[in-house]
């Protein structure tokens, strides 16, 4: 990297700006993540159910997050494919205490991947929470990357993190893995 581009980027001139989906089936912690991802001054006391879905916003290393907290709940869950078209990534959060709905998670993210406008985006990153590690008998992010069958995504990077939503434990690996990539994905698309 030259000097000059270090020195922009220390500046704030490189900032990008890029909108995130969080999904998941309902319960499996996708508010109290993006309510953790916020400056500590931002959080909200409490978190309840999210009705259609939230807009939070949230940085990390020069790029700003725009998250849409989408509702998980079955009813809600075509909503998602209304904006698929103008994210950069996806959060994939999944309840790893809830081993019963891995088959319907499994099948929420095999519908979304093969969607038009998240099958086309070749370089769009998919960051798979495997959220609520700390309950007895939670599967661990291996088991639930095997039971969301996760190796099959040939086309897009991926990733698994163990997370605790309550504690933020797992999460910052997991954005700053975003962040490369996104990163990334842009520098790509800007030499294209």
């Amino acid at each position: 990297m030259g000097l000059l581009t270090k020195l922009m980027a220390i500046l704030g001139f490189n900032r990008r700006e890029v909108n995130v989906l969080v999904v998941g089936l309902n319960n499996s912690g996708k508010s109290t993540l993006v309510n953790q991802l916020k400056p500590e001054e931002q959080r909200a006391t409490e978190i309840v159910p999210t009705v259609g879905f939230n807009v939070e916003k949230f940085n990390n290393k020069n790029v700003g997050f725009t998250a849409f907290d989408m509702a998980g709940q079955g009813r809600y869950r075509e909503l998602w494919e209304h904006h698929y078209k103008d994210c950069q990534g996806i959060i994939f959060v999944v309840d790893s205490s809830d081993g019963l709905r891995l088959v319907v998670a499994r099948d929420e993210l095999e519908a979304l991947l093969d969607h038009q406008h998240i099958r086309s985006k070749r370089h769009l990153p998919i960051l798979v929470f495997a959220n609520k590690m700390d309950v007895r008998g939670a599967l661990s992010a291996v088991q639930v990357s095997a039971s969301l069958g996760l190796e099959k995504i040939s086309n897009k990077p991926w990733h698994i993190c163990a997370s605790n939503a309550m504690t933020g434990e797992g999460l910052q690996e997991g954005i700053e893995w975003l962040t490369n990539q996104i990163r990334q994905s842009v520098m790509l698309e800007e030499n294209s």
